[in-house]
């Protein structure tokens, strides 16, 4: 019996469950196609930042402005119209175009910040490249002691309603875990206009050099340990939310996507396992969830979908607080 692996996720039908998420591994023909090969349900393309928008915008603008005003040749600028120049953005609305034209499975956009600035532009034009769908990374560190939280979530339902009402594209919304109602800020996305949620941000953290005390980058890459955190919201969410659902962080093995399959996750990403080990290893974790289900008499992805969510295991609050007490009374008792 064949195993039926393909899966719905933001009004798309997808031929596997294992997506390669943005990262450096996405930016690029050759391992774009090589995810491809490798099984990749879809891929998700390195997020466009809106720091760049903005400097971008900003030196054009500067650029055009020289002059202008001074010289009666030059009222208007030296320097040609802003549409005549090639940006880094331009690049990446190629790089969409190029991936579209190469690939046969999905390819989703992606932008990263907090404001809508250029995004709702940008959002329009990633869906005139050809993109099927678009992922607004919201990246935001709520550090201004003024702001609320009511305001801080203001920002992201303005954000996601302003680029629904851009675009057609289905839209999903990548979010951290640091919100006091994660299930009621889910329902609001959604009710703005979000197609999917995927869960969640890593925020990394800075570090400090203490020789050249600077404050500096400090990237880690995920482990699965990391999976427990969209593992239990996915599986809390999973029959509430009517939107799909995305897992990212934590991702490394077959084991790891079944159990976020088990959950209730639509899709399951990959970043820092295939920055490790390759775009191949995309393979070993998408035959290897085959494989595992296929053994134990699943004949589709969309059955196994959700059946371990809380909605369906006979102790719904076991992914709630009694899994905290539990945990805490009887660590160590099977070590004596």
């Amino acid at each position: 019996m064949t195993f039926d692996t393909s899966t719905h996720y933001l009004r798309m039908r997808l031929r596997s469950p294992v997506v390669a998420s943005a990262s450096p591994l996405t930016g690029h023909l050759d391992s774009l196609l090589a995810l491809e090969r490798a099984g990749a349900g879809a891929v998700v393309l390195p997020s466009l930042f809106e720091e760049q928008i903005e400097n971008e915008q900003m030196g054009i603008h500067l650029s055009l402005e020289l002059g202008a005003g001074i010289f009666g040749e030059a009222t208007g600028g030296y320097l040609p119209e802003a549409d005549r120049y090639n940006t880094g953005t331009d690049r990446y609305l190629d790089l969409i175009r190029t991936a579209k034209t190469a690939l046969s499975i999905p390819v989703i956009g992606s932008l990263n910040g907090t404001t809508t600035g250029g995004w709702v532009r940008y959002a329009g034009l990633i869906e005139n490249a050809g993109a099927d769908a678009l992922e607004l990374n919201i990246y935001l560190v709520a550090a201004d002691a003024s702001l609320s939280a009511a305001e801080v979530e203001y920002g992201y339902l303005s954000l996601v309603e302003a680029t629904r009402e851009a675009v057609d594209l289905p839209l999903a919304v990548k979010i951290g875990p640091y919100f006091s109602s994660v299930a009621n800020m889910g329902r609001r996305l959604v009710d703005a206009g979000a197609d999917g949620l995927v869960l969640f941000n890593r925020f990394y953290q800075p570090d400090i050099d203490l020789e050249t005390l600077d404050v500096v980058p400090n990237l880690v890459l995920s482990t699965s340990v990391e999976l427990r955190l969209a593992l239990r919201w996915i599986a809390i969410l999973k029959g509430r939310l009517e939107t799909s659902l995305a897992a990212t962080g934590g991702v490394h093995t077959a084991e790891d996507a079944v159990k976020l399959i088990l959950a209730g996750a639509d899709v399951t990403m990959m970043a820092s396992a295939l920055l490790r080990q390759g775009a191949d290893h995309l393979r070993a974790v998408a035959e290897g969830l085959a494989v595992w289900f296929s053994e134990r008499g699943y004949r589709s992805l969309e059955q196994a979908k959700g059946s371990l969510s809380e909605k369906s295991v006979p102790d719904p609050s076991a992914f709630e607080r009694a899994n905290y007490m539990r945990a805490l009374t009887t660590y160590g008792v099977d070590r004596r």
